[in-house]
């Protein structure tokens, strides 16, 4: 048969990634399975499973009769992950942990322990997705380190793989994959890349994984656990007292802890108020956040936004956009979004304006604006600002009026 290929799988402890592990057992590789603990949970009160994941893990690869490895990454998710996380919501933004997890522990920190401590071939996990690469195409690419450089490795002449939603559009998980190295992915296996969540979890029960089957859908954060988020960001962040603002008539309409307790489009809880009230921008110079009265206000709605240096995975912005500075191509921000034909233009800096062909509700700044074209996935660049919104356009429009038809400049938002 040949040299014995070695795969080492991220094992998470639920059903996708025993799967991926019992695919390519299956497929004759030589497996380990590798848990990774993120998360010191010493010091919570139960509320954060790793303890149970790593244990439902274990019996998997005992099932399989496959070595199990546990690794801890808990210093290196502090930096890359918790830490970036908080000055994210210090500076108005909320942050995207699952993206910011793949890119700096599995696909960094993971990656380079399967190869260089465990002797990997190859890596896996249980991601929906799939690239434009075989499996034997994996193994015949050399291992190199995630690029740490912008620019990539430009000495190597090669071409770049790409990434593609997987076959079950619902479970297509491209979007926390966006930011991840084209090292990696050249060196990365996806097994279910074919499969609907369905057959995986029929296959899970024909291999007697019942005790992963049971467990319920992976929702949320993990480290926040069954606390409320205002709860668990106040144990790290300074309460910064503030105002509920109404955006329609500039009244007062309670106070908050924090701005950073919040994000676009949530519920705003305010205490003494009947009606139900949401949020709709923050200004973080002032500390006040703007809340409008129903869940689709204008001012919720936008249709531009800009990046940061977008992130391309294949490392280079496609030639039609450089070429032409501007490119049609498709959109999402939120997992599961259905995806929204857009316009996007080049900056001098790496930095891309999205221009949607519709408008958006809660585009979030400190989110990932991720862009496909078809089923590929580009790559995603961290929203730093937004256009007008439908309230100010509209507030625009009746000064306009007012004012006789003269041009008017259009009335500033407070800082997203």
């Amino acid at each position: 048969m040949g040299l014995l290929r070695h795969v080492v799988c991220a094992m998470s402890g639920g059903v996708d990634s025993s799967v991926a592990a019992l695919i390519l057992k299956k497929r004759g590789y030589k497996v380990t399975g590798v848990y990774m603990k993120n998360w010191d949970s010493l010091d919570e009160i139960g509320v954060c499973t790793s303890e149970k994941d790593c244990e439902d893990a274990y019996r998997v690869c005992r099932i399989l009769d496959i070595p199990f490895h546990q690794v801890s990454f808990v210093k290196e998710y502090w930096h890359h992950v918790f830490s970036y996380l908080l000055k994210e919501y210090e500076e108005g933004r909320t942050a995207n942990p699952d993206v910011l997890c793949n890119k700096h522990i599995k696909f960094d920190h993971f990656y380079t322990h399967a190869f260089n401590t465990l002797g990997a071939d190859a890596v896996a996990t249980g991601h929906y997705a799939r690239t434009s690469q075989e499996d034997e195409e994996v193994f015949q690419q050399s291992y190199s380190p995630p690029s740490t450089s912008l620019n990539g490795d430009r000495f190597e002449i090669r071409n770049p793989v790409k990434l593609y939603r997987a076959a079950d559009l619902v479970k297509s998980q491209t979007l926390f994959l966006s930011q991840i190295h084209q090292n990696a992915l050249r060196k990365t296996l996806f097994p279910l890349a074919g499969l609907t969540k369905d057959f995986v979890k029929k296959m899970a029960a024909e291999a007697g994984f019942h005790h992963v089957l049971m467990k319920k859908e992976s929702m949320g954060i993990c480290f926040i656990g069954l606390r409320k988020f205002e709860s668990f960001i106040l144990e790290y962040l300074e309460p910064k007292p503030g105002k509920f603002i109404s955006i329609e008539d500039g009244r007062v309409m309670g106070s908050h802890k924090g701005w950073f307790t919040y994000t676009l489009g949530q519920r705003a809880r305010i205490q003494g108020q009947k009606d139900t009230w949401f949020v709709v921008d923050k200004d973080i110079a002032t500390g006040d956040v703007l809340v409008g009265p129903t869940t689709k206000h204008p001012a919720l709605f936008c249709d531009t936004a800009r990046t940061d240096r977008f992130h391309w995975i294949s490392e280079d912005p496609p030639p039609e956009l450089v070429r032409t500075q501007k490119m049609d191509c498709l959109f999402h921000f939120i997992h599961n979004m259905p995806l929204i034909p857009c316009s996007v233009t080049l900056n001098a800096d790496g930095s891309v304006w999205i221009t949607l062909s519709r408008t958006v509700r809660a585009l979030t700044p400190g989110q990932f604006a991720v862009l496909y074209k078809g089923d590929e996935c580009l790559g995603s660049g961290k929203i730093l600002e937004l256009g007008p919104s439908e309230f100010a356009l509209q507030r625009s429009r009746e000064r306009s009026a007012a004012s006789g038809g003269q041009k008017a400049q259009p009335a500033p938002e407070p800082a997203s």
